[in-house]
């Protein structure tokens, strides 16, 4: 244990989640900012977090805070990180990292300038079924990987002023959903040679589903499928030559993991759900950003700022093919 002092940075859901992930884990809340007052108090009072905060400054400029949690909406993650970044904390930035490669790569060379980690919070690279997934891999239980398939699709709000929905707010199936799947490709494939895209897009401008097929190192192929407003399987899938993964509903979150041959017997099943105990499962993040600061390490190996920034680049094409861009960009 390093004994790092967290700060979170904004109090919506997924702050929520992640607070509660850090109490249970056993880790040091040391304060919570948002925009009111109001809002900080009553976080500070669900999860005893000593100080709350009514600004962002004012969190990023407590003594008693080394890293800091970014959780607001995508096109606040740039200068909200900066903004820790320049008062010499630590990052943990909510996925999608940010909006675009530009802002990433800002990001990565402040953060390299202040020898301070930055790091992306895909929570899901961290899950136990993820380790399990590349150990697999490593050892070659599965032969020379040819294809990887993942969806994420949801039903979610319709609500042209919704933050899913709004341009404005980083609105689209891509940013909040199609991340999983695409990171989840790069994690086993690595960065793809070719990216072909295709899009439905909704009245406000932001795509409501997306997809994708990319070609990899030697011709593997992953295909990726997200949308916001039809729930499908929400499974992903390793095929080797000597065997397959499936990882059931829901493949981004602790699940189970199932090993086959290739004439599709079962020769493993790992099952990666924590008891209702041990958390969500965000708190594996959050203990690799303390290894890594512990040992002075400013990009693991699971999941390293150059990878994050090159997943920015694939979601930029992703959107330059699909036509879509935030207001920011123009």
């Amino acid at each position: 244990m390093t004994g790092l002092r967290w700060g979170i940075l904004a109090t919506g859901g997924i702050a929520s989640a992640f607070a509660s992930d850090l109490r249970t884990a056993g880790l040091d809340i040391a304060a919570v900012g948002s925009r009111s007052q109001e809002s900080a108090d009553a976080f500070a009072a669900r999860f005893g977090i000593p100080r709350a905060h009514a600004s962002y400054e004012s969190l990023v400029a407590d003594p008693d805070v080394d890293i800091v949690y970014v959780s607001t909406p995508h096109p606040m993650h740039h200068a909200n990180a900066r903004l820790a970044l320049e008062h010499g904390k630590h990052v943990l930035v909510e996925k999608a990292f940010t909006v675009n490669r530009g802002q990433a790569e800002d990001l990565q060379r402040l953060g390299a300038e202040k020898g301070l980690l930055v790091m992306e919070a895909m929570w899901t690279r961290y899950l136990p079924h993820m380790v399990r997934l590349r150990e697999i891999i490593a050892e070659g239980a599965l032969g020379e990987i040819r294809a990887v398939m993942a969806d994420h699709t949801q039903s979610l709000p319709t609500d042209p002023a919704h933050r899913l929905n709004a341009l404005e707010l980083g609105g689209g199936a891509l940013l909040d959903l199609a991340i999983y799947p695409i990171s989840f490709v790069w994690d086993i494939l690595g960065e793809p040679d070719t990216v072909q895209a295709s899009a439905r897009l909704i009245e406000t401008g932001a795509d409501a589903e997306v997809a994708t097929i990319m070609t990899h190192a030697g011709g593997a192929i992953s295909t990726t499928l997200s949308s916001s407003r039809a729930a499908g399987p929400n499974t992903a899938a390793v095929v080797g030559t000597e065997g397959r993964v499936e990882i059931q509903r829901f493949f981004w979150s602790p699940s189970i993991l199932r090993v086959y041959s290739t004439d599709g017997d079962l020769i493993e099943e790992f099952d990666g759900r924590p008891s209702p105990d041990e958390g969500r499962g965000m708190q594996y993040e959050a203990l690799a950003a303390e290894r890594m600061v512990a040992e002075g390490v400013l990009a693991g190996d699971v999941l390293p700022i150059d990878e994050t920034v090159g997943i920015m680049g694939t979601l930029d094409e992703i959107r330059r093919q699909i036509g879509v861009t935030y207001p920011e960009e123009h």
